[in-house]
């Protein structure tokens, strides 16, 4: 049996950011009935290495079972070299027999699945109302983001921060270009700090590299929705300890919240929030087991981690897409 191989920009092609948040909503479910199997992710870090590298694996059953494996090298400092801090693989094999079905680029999907969750929380969190988007970050994540938000929100407005003003206004000459059509959006600018972003904004999603808090409770207005999608590791945060407080705090799993994101970890350690802050999973409230927004002034946060069953579940779909449409390289291993 062969197996297919996906570019970057095969992967592009297939998944759709809008057909991503569709199969991110069934992932984000199949978690909540208990569907899956993911271990937490394994990172590999040598003493003196520059990055490391992460393992995810997943396995989902059901009519057509399969197991799932993202290994991901992680380098901060890759955007200077022109390169995304994410470079790795992504690995499907049939839950049946174990055979190889398909390798395609984790780069590409983690950018687009990412930003699809964000959107799911987005949906299910922001306001009706929420027309302005802030983003802080200028990379990979920025960019996708600022495709995947406005498809689930009237965009009018958005603000974009990042410590290059080059980068930044790149990035708004890119969205200039991309937001059209339904996603229309009136004004796009870049803001010189973020504080200056984030005043005034309804929607405000943080992808950065930044270890230390970048956002500040006393930015923040009543009835902001947050998309935290920077720190995925235990020692690093976006938001400080106030944000977090003051927040009804919704994350993609909570076995993987306790253990890995500094978001969460440094806001209990500084006793700013307690053991039972978490007030929901996506999946409880897209099953309606849990409520998501109660007030329009709530300060709704949404901690995105990454899990596995989203790599895997991508996968799912771009083997389909990839059989259906005779797309990428197939070879014997």
């Amino acid at each position: 049996m062969s197996t297919i191989v996906l570019s970057e920009a095969a992967v592009h092609e297939l998944l759709t950011m809008r057909d991503c948040i569709g199969v991110m909503e069934e992932a984000l479910v199949a978690v909540e009935r208990g569907e899956v199997h993911q271990p937490l992710r394994q990172l590999v870090r040598a003493p003196d290495a520059a990055g490391f590298l992460g393992l995810m694996p997943a396995y989902r059953g059901g009519e057509t079972p399969m197991y799932g494996l993202k290994e991901v090298c992680v380098f901060g400092s890759n955007p200077a070299r022109g390169l995304d801090t994410h470079l790795g693989a992504v690995l499907l094999h049939s839950g049946e027999t174990g055979e190889l079905l398909l390798i395609a680029s984790a780069s590409a999907i983690t950018a687009i699945r990412t930003a699809a969750v964000s959107a799911v929380a987005t949906r299910l969190l922001a306001r009706e109302d929420a027309s302005t988007l802030a983003v802080i970050g200028t990379g990979v994540q920025g960019r996708a983001h600022l495709e995947s938000i406005p498809l689930v929100r009237r965009i009018r407005e958005v603000r974009i921060c990042g410590r290059d003003r080059r980068r930044a206004e790149l990035l708004a000459a890119d969205a200039r270009a991309r937001l059209g059509g339904e996603a229309a959006v009136e004004r796009i600018r870049v803001c010189e700090s973020v504080e200056e972003a984030v005043q005034g904004a309804d929607i405000i999603v943080t992808a950065t590299s930044s270890r230390e808090p970048i956002l500040r409770r006393e930015w923040v207005g009543e009835g902001v929705h947050i998309d935290a999608v920077g720190s995925s590791v235990a020692t690093a945060r976006e938001l400080d300890g106030a944000t977090v407080a003051a927040s009804a705090l919704f994350v993609d799993r909570r076995e993987s919240t306790i253990h890995e994101s500094g978001d969460y970890l440094m806001a209990l350690r500084d006793g700013a929030i307690g053991p039972d802050h978490i007030r929901a999973e996506l999946g409880e409230v897209l099953l309606g087991k849990a409520a998501g927004r109660t007030s329009e002034r709530d300060l709704t946060l949404f901690k995105s981690l990454g899990l596995a069953i989203e790599d895997l579940a991508s996968a799912v779909f771009l083997y389909e897409q990839a059989e259906r449409m005779g797309v990428g390289t197939r070879v014997q291993l």
